[in-house]
């Protein structure tokens, strides 16, 4: 049976606990984990925003599940979209708070 393949989706704001997340999952669970883009600065054009945008629902299309970092509850609009997606495509939706 094939490990789990889980994309991390949360707000950038919490990018060191995503890291922090991914790396627990891997050890502990052996789930083949796929991580946002980190350290993204303000200086990306619209195009490469919406690049990035783009191969982070590529990345939802080819796990099982997503992982959703919603620290202290907090769920952003780019967040929402992304479960929303994720909920078409009957892809199992895990919350970690």
């Amino acid at each position: 049976m094939k490990n789990k393949i889980v994309t991390i989706c949360g707000s950038m704001k919490f990018q060191k606990d995503m890291i922090d997340v991914a790396s627990k999952l891997e050890k502990e669970y052996g789930w083949c984990v796929i991580q946002c883009v980190y350290n993204l600065g303000k200086n990306l054009s619209d195009k490469e925003m919406e690049n990035i945008k783009k191969a982070h629902f590529q990345k939802i299309d080819i796990s099982d599940a997503i992982f959703v970092l919603n620290i202290g509850g907090y769920i952003g609009e780019s967040t929402k979209n992304e479960i929303e997606y994720a909920k078409k495509l009957n892809k199992e939706i895990i919350y970690f708070e």
